[in-house]
Parts: structure tokens; C-alpha cells; sequence
């Protein structure tokens, strides 16, 4: 495990009702989707607009009080650290140059000094295997996972709304982000089944991974932000593999639900699944949409493509 130094945190503070200080960033997938993208680059550096997926899902982190962020990293990752740290030759140039502008927008992604830290997968043993890597460092409390190629377009973010709409619940509670899927696609997600709900919050009966065409207990999605007690890590030490010979997170979250209260929460929101070329290709046209800067230009040239 590698940590920048542990020199006070100075991160801007946000109201945190459920006090998750900590989240877990699994950054060592190959991106195989959006191969040969990802031959050398990682995909979680792929640029969404002008800035790459990671400092999206940082960014909604920081929006949600986070003060720590945790990298669990493979080979050829070192980029991403390398995003996060003080280039001072560019920055040298750009006071140089008088380049304030770009400046600001540098010292806005920048982390204070011991916000981060970066330990390593060694084998793609999946998601849940990817968690545990990171136990030693989240170590006795609640703590976020955030799946950097999932972006949410909305603002609040998806893990703010969550600790806001979790903050009443109790202290070992669990909570997942879901969404609405169309019920012939059931198959193709890890599906909740619904309890009790107040508004957007609802208890979580049961979570099936995949399951049938056909048998899925509601439309309601597992998708890529949780909230998660630090017991999952002694499920996950011993968790069987699952589906496609990983350990999935999944599994783990279903035994530790015969302990705890898992709840879900239907997020406000448009979700990309920057995973996926057309998931790519998307989020990046409705995140252009949404920038003041480049709106009209992008329409233009859009119709110009589209023909009308």
C-alpha cells in the first residue's frame, strides 16, 4: 500500500450527516469493454468532455464530504496517481505564461496533502475482491464505494443524495444506489426486492445477482454507489467466487444483509455507463449539453451530422 504524506487534510468540508469519510475508488479493471481504447491508457482516464472519469467521481465525492479518497489500483495505474499529484513544471509555465484561468481549474481537482491514498490488486479476483484490498485502510467505520466508469449528471450527486437521504437511519445501515431498468433487461443487473418505503428510500428485502428472465423480484437496479459497514470485509475475506470466477461484491452484500438493514435509494438523475463504447460516446455528448461554453456549438454541429 502507498499513501501521499500525512500532513493535515484541509479539504473543503461539506455537510456529511452520516459521517462516511472514506471511499473506495476499484480503479484495476482492464476496461476491456472499450478496448483498444485501454491498451495503454486506463479507462478510468478516459476524458468525458475536458476532464477523464476519475476526477468526475472524486469530484462527487468531495460534493459529498468525503475527506479520503482510497485507490484500489493494478498494473499501468500509476497515471491516475500521477493525475492527482502537483505537476510543477506545468505549473511553473502556466503562472509564466499568466494562464490564471487554467490555473484555478488545476487547484480545484487538487487533493490536500494525505487526502489520498493507493493500494494494489494484484489479481482480477473481481469487485468484492477489489474491496477488500482495501480494508486495511478504511479500517473500523462506514464507507463509501464509488464505481469511477458509472457517472450521474445531476446535481446534488448521486453519493450526497444517498448520505442525505440515509442520515435517519441506523448506525450500521447499509445503503445502495438504484435505478429503474426496463423489465426484459432485469436479467442483466443485481435486482432488489422492495420492502417498506418512505419517498425514495425503501428497505431492501432481498438482492438476486442476475437473475432469469422473467423472475426478477422488482426493475429496481444495483447500481455503481454504496454505502457499506466495515463488517462486509470479514464476509469478503472468505466469500466463495460467484459469477464469472470473481468474488463478487454482490454475494457479499447478500450475507451481510442476514445481520444488517440494507436500504435502497432511487437517485435523482441520468446514469452513464462509461464501461461501454455507446455509454461513452453518450455521456460525453450530454455532459457537453450541460456546459454553458459549449452547448450551442455542439448543437450545430450535431444537426450538422444528424442532417435536420
Amino acid at each position: 500500500m502507498r499513501s501521499t504524506s500525512h500532513t493535515p487534510n484541509h479539504c473543503k468540508a461539506y455537510d456529511n450527516p452520516m459521517k462516511i469519510r472514506k471511499a473506495v475508488f476499484p480503479v484495476a479493471g482492464l476496461g476491456t469493454r472499450v478496448l483498444p481504447a485501454t491498451k495503454a491508457m486506463p479507462k478510468e482516464m478516459l476524458t468525458i468532455v475536458d476532464k477523464p472519469l476519475i476526477q468526475y467521481v472524486v469530484d462527487e465525492a468531495r460534493e459529498a464530504g468525503i475527506e479520503h479518497f482510497v485507490f484500489v489500483t493494478g498494473r499501468n495505474k500509476g497515471v491516475i496517481e500521477d493525475h492527482f499529484d502537483r505537476m510543477f513544471e506545468l505549473d511553473t509555465t502556466l503562472a509564466q505564461r499568466g494562464k490564471k484561468t487554467e490555473q484555478e481549474i488545476l487547484a480545484e481537482s487538487q487533493p490536500a496533502a494525505g487526502a489520498m491514498s493507493f493500494t494494489r490488486q494484484q489479481s482480477p479476483l473481481g469487485l468484492g475482491h477489489a474491496v477488500w484490498c482495501a480494508r486495511d485502510i478504511v479500517g473500523n467505520e462506514p464507507f463509501a464505494v464509488v464505481l469511477p466508469d458509472e457517472l450521474v449528471l445531476n446535481t446534488p450527486g448521486c453519493l450526497k443524495q444517498m448520505i442525505e437521504a440515509a442520515s435517519a437511519l441506523g448506525d450500521k445501515s447499509n445503503v445502495i444506489a438504484v435505478e429503474a431498468v426496463p423489465d426484459e433487461l432485469t436479467h442483466q443487473y443485481g435486482i432488489c426486492s422492495v420492502g417498506k418505503r418512505t419517498g425514495r428510500i425503501f428497505e431492501v428485502d432481498a438482492m438476486v445477482e442476475k437473475p432469469p428472465q422473467g423472475t426478477a423480484p422488482s426493475n429496481l437496479s444495483i447500481t455503481g454507489r454504496y454505502i457499506l459497514q466495515p463488517e462486509i470485509f470479514d464476509i469478503l475475506a472468505t466469500q466463495e467466487r460467484g459469477a464469472g470466477g470473481e468474488i463478487q461484491l454482490t454475494d457479499a452484500m447478500i450475507g451481510l444483509a442476514k445481520t444488517q438493514k440494507f436500504y435502497g435509494v432511487e437517485f435523482e438523475g441520468e446514469r452513464h455507463d462509461c464501461g461501454s463504447k455507446a455509454g461513452f460516446l453518450r455521456a460525453n455528448i450530454a455532459f457537453g449539453l450541460k456546459r454553458p461554453d459549449l452547448r450551442d456549438g455542439l448543437r450545430a454541429e450535431m444537426k450538422k451530422y444528424l442532417g435536420e
